[in-house]
């Protein structure tokens, strides 16, 4: 006969197992729910990235960001293969690689890859998605993509990472006007008095790492010698934008030999194009532009001009102090009629309100025509020069917001991480 007081106790132990058990399930829900959902679905495995040269890596990720373990993620990620490579093994010789560069603006990103998805010749090159800085949904959109092989890169630099150090928000920033005269605090003005936001200076930050990491750091285009088709994640493109470009990066040296760039959209972002039967050489527009590696290196050679010029835009920076440092004027080549659109209705670092992005009842309409369904750019056509057009040119000042020496210092750090250090990018 069984003991009561020994079936007692063992009943009491196995209630306490039960217990201890259930405990620690609980507390390993709790532990899973509280674990943010970028963590959960970061896609950046340990594991997917073993395989890479840790040593060469590290050599051009800068050292402002080697303490930072997400930046470390991201700059390893960065020299990951493209994605679809079975799907599209073998890229056109004559390709032009395009570039789509994104900050957080989700619903606009749908739109521009939906585009891309239509566009004629689209899988005979490499797509490059440049981030700046990792959001989940934005990489999911892009990890979607299947109609071409493409490409991420994340800049490890983007301030949004950095919690308590630069580039990000550190606790001794100046912040308001006088601030440097009346405590001890980190940062210079810029030309207004105006102290430095990480969340706009990204804006040319982003534009300045990608620019240098595309032509000089990635396996993929380092050697490449033709032209690279930049666009941003609220430029449509029509079905017909990637044999234009290919057809205007071919005739550009004959046609207009003094042209840099070759452009799917007018310099006015509100206009259609004028229809007429000639080619345009204008100024360069900042919507579906491109040009090849020797107008990229006489853009680098002025990394000084770029990086210490007042105004947190890359575009104004470019039209305002780089371009008229060439010494003559800097026409680009497009046809008479758009192959791109921007359809952003508010600014890059705007993108997201309480309701979301800054689109119309959350629909962008865009009439795409036949004739935008096919190449409507000729060889054979004429060039007509359009000179003296309005916007900003050499003597404005910049609108500020770019005066700090630390985002000076990290611009032209950009220029030589993947080069010796050069004297032409030196204060």
């Amino acid at each position: 006969m069984v003991n009561p007081w020994k079936k007692q106790r063992l009943k009491d132990t196995a209630l306490c197992r039960l217990g201890i058990l259930f405990a620690v399930t609980v507390s390993l829900v709790l532990m899973l729910v509280s674990v943010p959902r970028t963590a959960l679905n970061n896609p950046f495995s340990d594991t997917d990235l073993d395989s890479l040269d840790q040593s060469k890596l590290n050599v051009s990720l800068l050292s402002v960001a080697r303490g930072n373990r997400m930046s470390v993620r991201l700059h390893r990620r960065n020299s990951l293969p493209p994605r679809n490579l079975d799907l599209y093994p073998d890229l056109a010789k004559d390709r032009v690689v395009i570039v789509l560069y994104v900050h957080n603006r989700p619903q606009y990103l749908k739109v521009t890859v939906e585009s891309l998805s239509r566009v004629e010749g689209i899988s005979e090159t490499l797509l490059i998605v440049s981030h700046d800085g990792y959001f989940e949904e934005m990489n999911k959109i892009v990890e979607s993509i299947k109609f071409c092989q493409v490409k991420q890169i994340l800049s490890p630099y983007s301030p949004h990472i950095f919690r308590g150090s630069f580039p990000g928000v550190t606790a001794n920033d100046c912040k308001n006007k006088g601030d440097e005269a009346k405590t001890r605090c980190v940062g210079n003005p810029d030309q207004y008095g105006n102290h430095r936001s990480p969340k706009i200076v990204s804006l040319k930050h982003h534009w300045w790492w990608m620019m240098n990491t595309v032509w000089d750091g990635l396996v993929e285009t380092r050697g490449h010698e033709g032209h690279v088709l930049f666009i941003e994640e609220d430029h449509f493109l029509f079905p017909n934008a990637y044999r234009n470009i290919q057809t205007l990066a071919k005739v550009k040296q004959a046609k207009c030999p003094h042209c840099f760039a070759a452009n799917l959209a007018p310099s006015d972002v509100k206009s259609r194009g004028e229809g007429f039967d000639s080619l345009v050489a204008e100024r360069m527009g900042n919507v579906g532009y491109s040009f090849n590696r020797s107008v990229w290196e006489s853009i680098h050679r002025k990394a000084k001009e770029f990086c210490f010029f007042d105004d947190y835009n890359w575009d104004i920076t470019m039209w305002a102090t780089v371009f008229p440092s060439f010494g003559s004027p800097v026409y680009t080549l497009r046809g008479p009629r758009t192959s791109a659109v921007h359809f952003g209705k508010c600014g890059l670092h705007q993108g997201r309100g309480e309701e979301g992005d800054c689109i119309d009842n959350g629909v962008v309409n865009i009439e795409v025509k036949e004739t935008d369904k096919v190449v409507n750019v000729k060889e054979e056509w004429g060039v007509r020069v359009f000179e003296h057009q309005p916007g900003y040119k050499a003597g404005f000042k910049g609108w500020g917001g770019w005066g700090d020496e630390r985002d000076r210092r990290l611009c032209l750090d950009f220029a030589t991480m993947y080069r010796l250090p050069s004297r032409d990018a030196s204060p």
